[in-house]
């Protein structure tokens, strides 16, 4: 709380904007945040269902097609990027297009990055149904998961690296002398992340402190 209260003042209500694979964790630790912050919680994925009238993405896909939830997704986004103080959790997609960036860029985007054994034994776990882009008709769950996984992660690992901060989970979990990223818990993640968003926001103010300075001077000379 006390990290938070820190964060808060700096954020000056920008939103914050969780992206990462789908089973990140990116709505866990988003509500977390968004208590904390004293911000509203949003999920992407949930806000299209309520837009187009489906109970789930997976139907949306089955029924229309990829390319209509993304830009029902886009213009979600969109208008979530007019709003203040929201935490959002984006689906895992939402990084391939530059448009999504474009709104995302007026918060403050964080990246859960999660190693793909640990998503893919998650995934497995809870099955795969609710998830089109890797429910598979049949073979070992957790083989299918990784391999489709492996392939996602490779057509949007520099769209990830677009985020303004990069929460790494290997780290945290190294930090805390855990040899398995699956022993931390969503505040652990949530607690590093305040401390990531807080670093670059500072960092940030002083650069546009320093901009503003030297704009400054320069009109003083001239």
């Amino acid at each position: 709380q006390r990290k938070s209260e820190e964060v808060l003042f700096q954020l000056n209500g920008r939103c914050i904007y969780l992206v990462g694979m789908m089973g990140s964790g990116k709505s866990t630790v988003g509500k977390i945040l968004a208590e904390v912050l004293g911000y509203s919680f949003f999920d992407s994925d949930k806000l299209v269902e309520q837009a187009v009238g489906m109970p789930s993405v997976a139907q949306i896909f089955k029924v229309h097609s990829e390319a209509f939830f993304r830009d029902n997704e886009s213009s979600v986004l969109r208008d979530l990027s007019s709003m203040r103080r929201l935490v959002v959790a984006t689906g895992g997609g939402a990084v391939i297009r530059p448009v999504n960036w474009k709104n995302m860029k007026k918060g403050l985007s964080v990246w859960l990055d999660v190693p793909l054994e640990a998503l893919a034994r998650r995934i497995a776990k809870v099955g795969t149904a609710s998830r089109p882009l890797l429910d598979q008709p049949s073979g070992d769950p957790y083989t299918m998961a990784f391999s489709k996984l492996s392939m996602l992660a490779e057509q949007r690992g520099d769209a990830y690296a677009n985020a303004d901060v990069r929460v790494s989970l290997e780290e945290i979990a190294s930090k805390l002398g855990h040899d398995d990223v699956s022993k931390l818990t969503p505040i652990d993640i949530a607690l590093e992340s305040l401390h990531k968003i807080e670093s670059f926001v500072v960092e940030d103010t002083a650069v546009a402190d320093s901009q503003t300075e030297s704009q400054s001077q320069r009109m003083h000379t001239l």
